[in-house]
């Protein structure tokens, strides 16, 4: 990606330290930024000259400090889990990311920062088989969704508040679809479809066992083409709410034959007993392909490297900051 827009920025990055924001902070060092780390997680070997501290962004005061000095903030500190997790620890979802979000864009607000990306999620969409872009505020969160769906809607209102209320105007919304790769939460107990299946495979469950028929269909993205999004939305300085995704339906039969490619002695046991979820949820990347952005990584090879990435880096995982399990 060739541009200077982010060359000697003071760019901020919260939860620099996860599935997106790795990547993320890697690039943007390589487009000559000077990056800010901020996570929960215990100081990791990040990427070269990015700077790193541990704040609560739960709370305003320790936002603020954040956001001392920023021309631009990438805000992706949030909870991802799993939608049965989202069902039994509902409030372990909802209160964190309101709380994030709120005291973050407040903090930014005050400190007069530039560009701020909010990083919503695929979760605020009511149940169809196309998301577009239009059709939120029409609509409903899915019920699998409710908890994290609504605090994502919640943050995104607040962006909107503030264009009206502030002419702030350089806010950007993104959507993400279901985000997967290196540095995710592996948890086997509330990770998402992918990262739970690595971990489980590379513990040794044969016969694996899988949760409904297969038959469910999601969009996935891998995380370092989601963060070439980002990127591309920022310099733009877009406003409106965009979709990222592949704009292409996976099934979960289709994840374990990769699987399958990658370990030939699998064996799967599905479990129709158990819930599978939305049957399609499918993102319109329209929008994002008239900026640009293109992911390049299929599933295929996106797998591949996460698989290959969580057997050689499983157990620095066990420092990771776990909202399921802290306060």
């Amino acid at each position: 990606m060739s541009t200077n827009f982010y060359n000697d920025k003071n760019v901020l990055v919260t939860g620099g330290t996860g599935l997106i924001g790795t990547p993320l902070v890697s690039k943007l060092l390589d487009l000559g930024a000077n990056v800010k780390v901020v996570s929960l997680d215990e100081k990791p070997d990040l990427n070269r000259k990015a700077d790193f501290i541990n704040l609560d962004l739960r709370y305003l005061e320790q936002c603020e400090e954040a956001v001392k000095g920023a021309d631009c903030i990438f805000h992706l500190a949030g909870v991802k889990g799993s939608p049965k997790m989202t069902k039994e620890k509902p409030a372990s979802f909802f209160v964190p990311t309101v709380m994030f979000n709120t005291n973050i864009l407040e903090a930014a607000r005050r400190e007069g920062v530039g560009r701020f990306l909010y990083t919503s999620s695929i979760g605020v969409y009511s149940p169809a088989e196309i998301f577009n872009e239009d059709d939120v505020w029409s609509t409903f969160p899915s019920e699998n969704d409710r908890f994290a769906g609504w605090a994502k809607r919640m943050g995104e209102l607040q962006a909107q508040a503030y264009r009206i209320e502030h002419d702030w105007n350089e806010i950007s919304i993104v959507r993400p679809a279901n985000v997967y790769g290196p540095h995710d939460n592996f948890d086997p107990e509330n990770a998402m479809v992918i990262p739970s299946l690595i971990n489980r495979i590379v513990r040794g469950e044969n016969p694996l066992n899988v949760w409904g028929d297969g038959s469910a269909i999601r969009d996935f993205i891998f995380s370092e083409d989601c963060a070439d999004g980002m990127i591309k939305v920022v310099e733009k300085g877009f406003g409106k709410p965009i979709n990222l995704g592949s704009g292409q339906g996976v099934s979960v039969k289709e994840i374990i034959d990769v699987f399958k490619i990658l370990i030939p002695d699998l064996e799967i046991k599905w479990d129709t007993s158990k819930p599978s979820g939305d049957k399609v949820r499918i993102m319109n990347t329209e929008l994002a392909q008239s900026l640009d952005i293109h992911p390049s990584n299929p599933i295929s090879e996106g797998i591949r490297k996460t698989f290959e990435w969580y057997k050689e880096n499983k157990d620095s995982l066990k420092k990771r900051y776990n909202s399921f399990t802290e306060k």
